[in-house]
């Protein structure tokens, strides 16, 4: 299937057409309406883009957009019009003809090889239901505040993807021994010149172990533009920074790439909590890799007004970075807390549902607090950790509502 998407019509909608092919317009796109997220200066603009409904807009241009957290409570899987939106590069692909998109497998291989969308669908499909969540999802909540894009918990997904293990691909080129890494590029492209261009690097023990995919498809139709079209890497359990869109080139290395983007971006603390005390730097750091555990309530909000002895369903999501969810704990204080019943398992990569009875027992502010806990015994600290760049937050969260 072609998506070609009308640039100058793609670019109007987005906001990114310029005025006089110089200046960006601040009148083309015109925001839905706006939300204040729970932290300083959190006012956001909520606003459409092709194949996306209203969505929470971080930044223009590039576009970075966040899910409202309210489209969690829909299901497990997140639509493909309301997924995040991340890219580092402003030069993103608007108009991209799938029968002519090819994709390079080349380098340290015995057979390079170019692949069409058509040649990657004969591969032996693979489906995975795996979330996607961005490096600084919930950044905004860091104290001291860090720099960086300010995101609520609205950066992170869970979808079905559909792709070819990259192993295959590998295979059919041929891995030569001094092989050492896989480094990948998409069709996103810097603007300015001394703008290091986005490619990130995969281990090659990594990169063959069935699990790492290109994908074609994104609960059952092609990828959204915006979301990687026509072929996106899947990285499951590991931060989105991997999950490269639009990739166009994968190429062998016989060394370790040490480009930004692996050397100085995306680092944290080398340690055991990826953290530091609150406004001190890291003695050293290392890339940072797998999700830790995380679990939300998602069918309340802050704020929120229920009736007192009235018992209520409180529903959520938790997920971890690959050992799968074995337990959900859930209180109505902090002081005392219960196992919360599993919903379907759909894969240790996935979103896993809880849900919990509750029934406040008296008038007042009540504090509704989740905790999971994965397979391996990880779980999630009471406290917040911090680091320089507002990474891996998964501090026990805390719904404040009110009995009346």
């Amino acid at each position: 299937m072609s998506l070609q998407l009308d640039r100058r019509a793609f670019l109007r909608s987005a906001g990114l057409l310029a005025a006089g092919g110089a200046v960006l317009s601040s009148r083309i796109l015109i925001a839905q309406s706006a939300i204040n997220l729970p932290f300083a200066n959190g006012r956001r603009e909520v606003v459409k883009y092709p194949q996306k409904r209203p969505m929470i807009r971080l930044t223009t241009r590039p576009p970075q957009l966040e899910t409202p957290f309210s489209v969690f409570n829909e299901g497990i899987i997140t639509p493909n019009d309301a997924f995040f939106v991340r890219y580092h590069l402003a030069g993103i692909p608007t108009e991209i003809d799938s029968g002519a998109f090819r994709v390079q497998v080349k380098g340290s291989v015995n057979t390079p090889h170019s692949f069409s969308l058509t040649e990657l669908q004969s591969f032996d499909p693979v489906d995975i239901v795996a979330v996607l969540q961005c490096s600084g999802n919930s950044r905004g909540f860091s104290q001291p505040r860090v720099g960086g894009g300010q995101m609520g918990n609205g950066g992170m997904g869970n979808a079905r993807w559909r792709g070819v293990r990259l192993k295959d691909l590998l295979a059919k080129a041929g891995l030569k021994p001094t092989a050492k890494q896989v480094t990948f590029k998409g069709l996103d492209k810097p603007v300015l010149e001394t703008t290091p261009d986005f490619i990130k690097a995969l281990d090659v023990d990594h990169a063959m172990d069935g699990e790492v995919l290109l994908a074609y498809e994104m609960n059952g139709e092609p990828l959204p533009m915006l979301n990687g079209f026509p072929l996106r890497l899947i990285v499951p359990g590991y931060y989105g920074t991997y999950w490269v869109k639009h990739v166009d080139e994968i190429t062998v290395i016989d060394n370790t790439l040490e480009n930004f983007w692996m050397k100085t971006a995306y680092r944290i603390p080398d340690n055991d909590c990826a953290c530091v005390e609150p406004g001190a730097k890291a003695a050293s750091t290392t890339p940072i890799k797998r999700y830790n555990v995380r679990s939300f309530i998602t069918s309340l909000a802050d704020g929120d007004t229920v009736k007192v002895g009235e018992q209520i369903d409180v529903r959520g999501i938790a997920f971890d970075g690959g050992y799968g969810i074995e337990q959900v704990l859930f209180s109505s204080g902090g002081d005392q807390w219960r196992a919360a019943r599993l919903g379907e398992d759909l894969g240790k990569y996935s979103f896993r549902e809880w849900r919990a009875r509750f029934a406040p027992a008296k008038a007042g502010v009540q504090e509704l607090k989740v905790r999971a806990i994965n397979r391996i015994g990880q779980s999630q600290p009471m406290e917040p950790l911090w680091n320089p760049s507002g990474y891996m937050r998964n501090v026990v969260e805390t719904v404040r509502i009110r009995a009346v």
